[in-house]
């Protein structure tokens, strides 16, 4: 089962998920979706990606049900963005020396979080990192470059997925 996120004709920080049968709202990037990501240009990336893994707080939420890999975060989980590191788009922890997102926040928005095999095999410096399928804000604010859907509708998803589950994020050009 893929998921296949659209914008919004006319909101390009607003979007669909389609799973199965069911349609889903979502925020996408501040710029959209582009066709060339860079590392910090707010843009979701357009593309077929894997769904590589779930995090969640587990002092939030109950571990999701899903057929994808699960992994409870801890209070120091990060993701490095800085192209220049040995660790850039990849996982790591508090403190770390580069910049690092960090992964366990006060809102709500990486209750759950999906890591999206965007920019990792192999992983290009600048091309951007940290692109999750993760928690949206209440009133669907664009994200810096994520898809975000409310907590229910993701885990709803999830639910669906299984190991060989991709995303296929496209424009509005797209067939």
């Amino acid at each position: 089962m893929d998921l296949i996120v659209r914008p919004t004709r006319g909101a390009p920080t607003r979007g669909h998920v389609s799973c199965d049968s069911a349609l889903f709202d979502c925020a996408l990037g501040q710029q959209g979706i582009t066709t060339n990501k860079r590392e910090g240009d707010g843009a979701t990336p357009q593309g077929r990606f894997a769904l590589r893994r779930v995090f969640y707080r587990a002092d939030r939420i109950i571990p999701p049900v899903t057929g994808l890999p699960v992994t409870p975060l801890k209070q120091n989980d990060g993701w490095c963005d800085a192209p220049d590191d040995v660790r850039y788009n990849l996982p790591v922890e508090h403190p770390y020396a580069a910049r690092a997102e960090q992964l366990w926040r006060a809102d709500h928005r990486y209750d759950v979080l999906v890591t999206l095999g965007h920019n990792d095999d192999p992983i290009v410096p600048g091309a951007g990192s940290a692109i999750f399928l993760h928690v949206a804000a209440d009133d669907f604010r664009a994200t810096e470059g994520c898809v975000a859907m409310r907590c229910d509708d993701l885990l709803s998803v999830l639910a669906r997925c299984s190991p060989s589950s991709m995303i296929d994020i496209q424009t509005l050009a797209s067939p």
